[in-house]
C-alpha cells in the first residue's frame, strides 16, 4: 500500500500539457472547420492574447445573434478556463455545445478540461473515451486519457481503501496509461505532448531508461524544451567524475537554450558554489607554506630558522603565495565561461554560504600575510595565526558540503 499523492509531476506545466502554443487545446483546434464565424475567430485570438474579458464580450454577442453556434459556446468556455478558471461557468458552456452536437469533438475535449476545472475529474475519463471512440485515430485523446488516468485511478483507489492507494492498482493503472501514452506517440509521432505523457508514465513507474530515451526523443522534436533539457542537464552534470567547472559549463550552455528555467539556474547555482567552496584549497595551502617559511614548528634532528627573517627572505615568500593563486584560481576562473563568472559574482551579491567562503578564504591568506610579513622575534603569536587560520576554516569545510550556496 502506498499513501494518496497529489498530482505529482503534472509534466511541470499545466498550461503546456493540454494546449499549444497561443493557448488552444489541440483536440478542439483540429475540430474547428472552415465554418467557423468572423467573430469566433477573433475571440479565438484575443483568448490567445489573453484579453478574456474582450473574447467573452464579443462571444455573448455572437451567441445573443446565433444561439446554436457549437465553436462559439466551446471558445466562451476556453475563456472561462483560461483567467478565471471558473470551472462551472465554462461547464455550463461546454454542456450547451453537446446539447448541440454530442458528438463534437473540441466540444468534448473541453467538457473534460471543464469537468476537471469544476473539481469532477473522476468523470473525465468516460468524456475522453467517448473522444476516443469517436476519433480512434487522432493521437490527442490518447495522451490526454494517459495524462490523466494514472490519477482518476489512484484516486478511486485510495477512496476504496481509506486514503491509501495499493501499489497493485497503482502499477495497473501505469501500464495502461503507458499503453495509451505509445498508441498516441504512434499516432501523432511528432507531438511533443505524448512524448512528455510517456516520460511522465515511465517516471512514476521508476523506468530511468525509458525516460531518459523519451526525453532524447523531446529533444530531437524541440531542442529548447525546458523540461527535457533541465533532466538532461542534471543527469550529465551530476554524474560521478564530473567537476565543479565542467557542471557549470553544462548548465550555462543549456540555459543559453533556455534562459527562463528555474531548475538549470539553481544547477548552475549549485556548481557555482562548488567552484567557490574549491578557492579555499589555495588560501590553505598559502597557509602552509607561511608555516613552513617561518619554520613555524619544531622537527626533530632539525634546526629551527632565527627569528626574525631578514626581508628579503620574506617578501621571497610571497612568491609561492603569488603562483598558488594565479594558478589555482585566476587561470582556472579565466578559463570558465563568460556566463559562469558572472554568475559566481551574481551569487556572492545573493546567497549567504557564498560570502562565507569567500571570507574563509580571505581570513586564511590573513594569516598567512601576517605571520610571513610581520618580523617576528617570537613563534607563539604565529602559531596562534595559523591554528586560527586552519581552523576557521577547516571547521565548516565538512558541514557546507551539502548547502546549496
Amino acid at each position: 500500500m502506498v499513501r494518496l499523492r497529489a498530482e505529482r509531476g503534472d509534466v511541470r506545466q499545466r498550461g503546456r500539457d493540454v494546449r499549444r502554443p497561443g493557448g488552444v487545446p489541440e483536440e478542439e483546434a483540429q475540430a474547428v472547420t472552415a465554418t467557423v464565424h468572423p467573430a469566433v475567430e477573433r475571440a479565438d485570438l484575443l483568448i490567445d492574447l489573453k484579453r478574456y474579458d474582450e473574447a467573452r464580450e464579443l462571444l455573448a454577442r455572437r451567441l445573443a445573434e446565433d444561439p446554436d453556434d457549437v465553436r462559439a459556446w466551446v471558445k466562451l468556455a476556453r475563456s472561462h478556463l483560461g483567467d478565471d478558471k471558473d470551472g462551472p461557468k465554462a461547464l455550463e458552456a461546454t454542456e450547451r455545445a453537446l446539447a448541440l452536437d454530442s458528438e463534437d469533438i473540441g466540444a468534448l475535449v473541453m467538457h473534460a478540461h471543464a469537468l476537471r476545472a469544476a473539481g469532477r475529474f473522476l468523470e473525465t475519463e468516460g468524456v475522453l473515451r467517448e473522444v476516443i471512440r469517436l476519433a480512434p485515430e487522432n493521437w490527442y485523446g490518447y495522451a490526454l486519457l494517459a495524462h490523466w488516468l494514472w490519477r482518476i485511478r489512484a484516486i478511486r483507489s485510495g477512496q476504496a481503501n481509506g486514503g491509501q492507494v495499493r501499489r497493485e492498482d497503482q502499477d495497473a493503472a501505469l501500464r495502461e496509461a503507458g499503453e495509451l501514452a505509445q498508441e498516441a506517440i504512434r499516432l501523432g509521432p511528432e507531438e511533443v505532448f505524448a512524448y512528455e505523457v510517456a516520460w511522465l508514465i515511465a517516471d512514476m513507474a521508476g523506468n530511468r531508461t525509458v525516460a531518459d530515451q523519451l526525453d532524447e526523443a523531446i529533444l530531437r522534436l524541440d531542442p529548447q524544451h525546458e523540461q527535457a533539457l533541465a533532466r538532461r542537464t542534471k543527469k550529465v552534470a551530476t554524474a560521478p567524475g564530473v567537476k565543479a567547472a565542467e557542471a557549470a559549463t553544462l548548465y550555462a550552455d543549456a540555459l543559453a537554450a533556455a534562459p527562463d528555467s528555474a531548475p538549470m539556474r539553481s544547477g548552475l547555482d549549485d556548481a557555482s558554489y562548488r567552484l567557490l567552496r574549491g578557492i579555499r584549497w589555495p588560501a590553505l595551502l598559502c597557509l602552509a607554506l607561511a608555516g613552513v617559511g617561518i619554520d613555524l614548528f619544531a622537527t626533530e634532528g632539525e634546526t629551527q630558522r632565527e627569528l626574525p627573517l631578514p626581508l628579503g627572505q620574506r617578501l621571497w615568500d610571497l612568491v609561492p603565495m603569488a603562483v598558488v593563486w594565479v594558478l589555482g584560481a585566476l587561470l582556472r576562473y579565466r578559463r570558465l565561461r563568460a556566463g559562469v563568472q558572472v554568475n559566481l559574482r551574481s551569487l556572492l551579491r545573493r546567497r549567504t554560504w557564498p560570502r562565507v567562503v569567500l571570507a574563509q578564504a580571505a581570513w586564511a591568506m590573513v594569516c598567512a600575510l601576517l605571520i610571513t610579513q610581520i618580523p617576528w622575534t617570537g613563534r607563539t603569536v604565529p602559531q596562534v595565526l595559523f591554528w586560527a587560520g586552519l581552523l576557521a576554516t577547516v571547521a565548516t569545510m565538512w558541514f557546507d558540503r551539502g548547502k546549496d550556496g
